[in-house]
């Protein structure tokens, strides 16, 4: 989804110094691999709930500001998230990690240290996006000017999936994340359990090949690429799901268009570890009621979970949902509801021997960050009744996991 828009200085340095150390004792243990269809962590099947918090590394940019990562992960934790999903990017503009191709800040990429090691504290693992289709913090858009800048003829944003300048740029910066040695725990990323995997990119769109060829090839010569560097880690391509032309009648499933991307081919990548999907029915079907966006997120899920254990044979992780505060009938309760919903579902699919490893809620912040609101946003410790049915899911996961195991 396009992310749409700080205690004192002393006590902040002060509570940097045990975070080093109890990161170093309670880091996870194990590389989350997969085994076919479902997600193994040494050797036991592996379930999860969790959330997306997109703005940690930008946040912990301000050493004032850490303390928002630390409550995050801390609350997330005690309700039983274990898995996090946040940016590894950001291209130009303020705070930036990349200023310019292959020109990086150090103190911002000490922020994404701080990150990991703070999920490291609290047993929480991260999917880490590398790109991002949208403007915001950079992303397709900022490469493409970038190359516009040195003199390369770019027609338009897609050129990013195919010029030569340009996938070198997003190259560079696949090779100096991975191999990013942390400031703070010592540990190349590359070698951390911390993270369990990696995204191309958070929803790569392509207006000029709606079949999904574009995205196909570049997804393929990428993960290629991320492999040969990193082939401890899972990964992914970071998609919302829309299903291309390989199945046509897939189609059927999509919400009215499409967007460049084919769910089916993209995902058989052999480098591809897991398929991913999301779903925004109050944006992408704004003009239906609750109970017709409640059936398309249902549909969605159980679709793209049967192609996944059928055709892929790829676990499945629903990476981005959410209510959104904006719509007309919003209430607290209305939203508590769809997202039960959805994590019933959810269960149920892993119970029966589905694919779907887990659930990642859009968006969780921590109080005092109001100019990150979107409408999704939810504050844990504000939002009792949210957090109740957060933690129900949690406990759930674990319990089947348990019993899978």
């Amino acid at each position: 989804m396009a992310c749409l828009r700080k205690l004192s200085c002393i006590l902040g340095l002060i509570a940097l110094v045990p975070l080093v150390c109890e990161a170093r004792v309670l880091a996870p243990s194990g590389f989350v691999q997969v085994r076919g269809t479902q997600f193994i962590l040494n050797g036991s099947p592996f379930l999860f709930n969790g959330f997306n918090s997109y703005w940690m590394m930008n946040v912990a940019t301000e050493p004032t500001d850490r303390i928002k990562v630390s409550n995050v992960f801390r609350e997330a934790s005690a309700a039983g998230l274990s898995v996090c999903r946040t940016w590894a990017f950001s291209d130009g503009g303020d705070r930036a990690l990349q200023t310019s191709p292959g020109v990086y800040n150090k103190r911002v990429f000490q922020a994404l240290d701080f990150v990991i090691s703070e999920a490291r504290r609290y047993r929480v693992r991260l999917i880490l996006s590398l790109s991002n289709n949208y403007h915001d913090y950079g992303g397709r858009p900022q490469y493409t000017q970038w190359a516009r800048n040195a003199g390369i003829p770019i027609n338009n944003d897609d050129d990013f999936y195919t010029n030569a300048v340009v996938k070198g740029y997003y190259k560079n910066h696949v090779q100096r994340v991975l191999t990013r040695v942390n400031t703070i725990t010592g540990v190349a990323y590359r070698d951390d359990p911390t993270i369990m995997g990696w995204e191309l990119m958070n929803e790569p769109r392509c207006q000029v090949d709606y079949s999904g060829d574009t995205v196909n090839d570049w997804a393929q010569e990428m993960a290629s690429y991320v492999k040969s560097i990193d082939n401890k880690h899972l990964l992914a391509i970071g998609m919302e799901g829309f299903y291309g032309d390989s199945m046509p009648d897939r189609k059927q499933y999509n919400p009215g268009y499409q967007v460049g991307t084919d769910y089916i081919k993209n995902n058989l990548i052999r480098e591809i570890d897991f398929a991913t999907i999301h779903a925004y029915p109050d944006i992408w079907l704004s003009g239906q009621d609750e109970d017709a966006q409640t059936a398309f997120v249902q549909r969605w899920l159980e679709s793209h979970q049967v192609d996944a254990k059928a055709i892929i044979r790829k676990p499945l992780v629903f990476t981005e949902f959410g209510k959104s505060k904006k719509d007309p009938d919003y209430s607290i309760s209305v939203r508590d509801a769809y997202m039960n919903t959805v994590y019933l579902d959810i269960y149920n699919l892993a119970r029966n021997g589905g694919t779907i490893g887990g659930g990642l809620v859009w968006q969780i912040l921590a109080e005092g960050m109001d100019s990150y609101d979107d409408g999704y946003e939810i504050v844990l410790s504000d939002e009792p009744s949210t957090n109740a049915i957060i933690s129900q899911q949690s406990a759930r996961m674990t319990s089947l996991q348990r019993t899978l195991g």
